[in-house]
């Protein structure tokens, strides 16, 4: 077999789902990559890592320098290298070996192998599930078409908690665990996003009339971000709506998964 041909079929198998050879490699990779961040999550365990050190430190070289000759290999059989590399598969691809390399200069970097995850988004492609992406672009532009609304609402929130973050410092004080404004800004934002932690509180009835105060006003606020990006949501479902037209009656208004119009019956895709 001359390296043509070779790299014409191991680019069918590596970047194609169509062939038995294709889908069994995406799935014997997806698996693969199941194992290797279930061993890193095992691997962040103390007591199970002191007794079996070495297996994993074997088992994670392993599935790192597997990961890195298909990476080499999807390099070299592609007819443009450069265009994958820079692609998201690619730097994701680049990424998920990385760490382990970096944890012989830098201790603890293997963890962050966990990026290894964004490589099984290509189980939408191995499963024939990119139909279903459509639904996640819609999110995804909802979430831009609302951004600058979120954005001065973020501010809005920004200010009302270094007002309520100075006045808190000002009547509890270093005293009461109110050491600085920005510590009082973050019991601030803890308290406004009803999180709270409990490792500072208000001691005097003043700061605890102004804590309650800041409660009510992150519940009366917690439920503006999502009313701004379902209003927003909605806009953006009614216009894949009105894209979609009937080639017979020429009316719009169907919904993305509809195959028929729902006005006069026709198939919407002849």
């Amino acid at each position: 077999m001359t390296s043509q041909a070779l790299k014409e079929k191991l680019h069918l198998i590596i970047f194609g789902t169509d062939t038995p050879a294709g889908k069994n490699f995406d799935i014997f990779l997806i698996v693969a990559i199941i194992l290797s961040v279930v061993l890193l999550m095992a691997e962040s365990m103390e007591t199970v890592v002191r007794e079996y050190y070495l297996a994993f430190r074997v088992l994670e070289w392993i599935f790192t320098l597997m990961f890195t000759l298909e990476y080499a290999v999807r390099i070299w059989c592609s007819p443009k290298p450069w265009q994958y590399i820079r692609s998201f598969y690619g730097i994701v691809d680049l990424l998920s070996i990385l760490p382990s390399y970096i944890s012989l200069l830098v201790p603890g970097a293997n963890y962050l192998l966990i990026v290894r995850l964004l490589r099984f988004l290509r189980v939408f492609r191995v499963l024939k599930l990119v139909r279903y992406l459509s639904e996640a672009n819609t999110l995804i532009r909802s979430m831009m078409m609302a951004r600058r609304k979120i954005s001065v609402f973020f501010l809005v929130v920004l200010v009302l908690a270094t007002i309520f973050g100075s006045v808190m410092y000002v009547v509890e004080g270093p005293a009461n665990g109110f050491s600085s404004i920005p510590k009082s800004i973050y019991w601030t934002i803890v308290t406004i996003t009803t999180v709270g932690y409990g490792d500072i509180a208000p001691q005097t009835p003043l700061g605890q009339l102004i804590a309650a105060f800041a409660m009510l006003i992150g519940y009366s606020i917690i439920a503006v971000p999502t009313g701004i990006f379902t209003a927003e949501l909605a806009q953006e479902i009614q216009r894949n709506r009105n894209s979609i037209e009937c080639i017979q009656c020429h009316k719009i208004g169907h919904d993305s998964d509809a195959d028929h119009c729902k006005y006069c019956g026709s198939s919407l895709y002849p």
